[in-house]
């Protein structure tokens, strides 16, 4: 299986993308290093989708950005010169029901966690502030981007009542606008430039960040038994 694949980069390390898996991302302090997580990164995600992962990965760098953002803690402002392009309506369901599995998904792992409030992580700081550590926190946190990634794109949005039902609403708000398929690049907060491409990669890669971390934790609090895995995340050695 051949990747697609998007190198955002500085001397902190590699934030690598695949371009056609939208979400589907690996990081390391090289290039290389992230390069050779692929394989485990893709057999995830596409079990996730109820796919199976064709052999091992082979890499094709097709774009590359030296970012000055802090790409250690898996921040990014990229967009991939494809996310410019105008979309099908075909195209437009697909990434969107994507966005929307991949919320519904969030909200089981979420509500699966008996204990909320506790954690087995150490507090630190990021480049946004405090990480969260807990599982409301991390809930919280990744509902709370929907207002901010539509807000780029100019769809007002809300991020209440759930992860799911700000989202699917959201997407309704956009359907209503004339010409969205023709994807527009918008430069929001900060320079930052913003397609509806985008838009669904960034929800996609910030559900499983989180989803990732808030299962890990769960599973080492409360046992992986009472912890549903809907993203097909891999527990690590030991």
């Amino acid at each position: 299986m051949e990747i697609l694949a998007i190198d955002e980069y500085n001397s902190g390390g590699h934030l690598v993308w695949a371009q056609q898996f939208p979400g589907a991302f690996v990081r390391g302090r090289t290039r290389q290093e992230a390069i050779d997580k692929f394989d485990g990164e893709m057999r995830q995600y596409l079990r996730w989708l109820g796919q199976q992962a064709d052999g091992t990965c082979t890499v094709r760098i097709v774009q590359e950005k030296v970012s000055t953002l802090e790409i250690s803690d898996a921040d990014s402002d990229i967009l991939f010169d494809s996310e410019a392009a105008p979309m099908t309506m075909d195209q437009y369901e697909r990434l969107r029901d994507l966005a929307l599995r991949s919320a519904a998904d969030f909200l089981t792992l979420y509500r699966s966690v008996p204990d909320k409030d506790n954690t087995t992580l150490t507090p630190r700081k990021t480049f946004y502030g405090d990480v969260p550590i807990t599982a409301r926190q991390m809930y919280a946190h990744t509902k709370n981007v929907n207002g901010y990634y539509f807000g780029e794109i100019q769809v007002p949005a809300q991020n209440e009542p759930d992860i799911l039902t700000c989202r699917l609403a959201a997407f309704a708000a956009l359907e209503r606008l004339p010409g969205f398929l023709i994807n527009p690049v918008y430069e929001g907060s900060g320079g930052e430039l913003w397609s509806l491409r985008k838009v669904c990669r960034r929800f996609v890669w910030h559900d499983r960040i989180h989803a990732k971390a808030m299962y890990r934790m769960a599973t080492a609090l409360c046992g992986p038994e009472q912890i549903a895995n809907p993203f097909c995340f891999e527990l690590p050695d030991g």
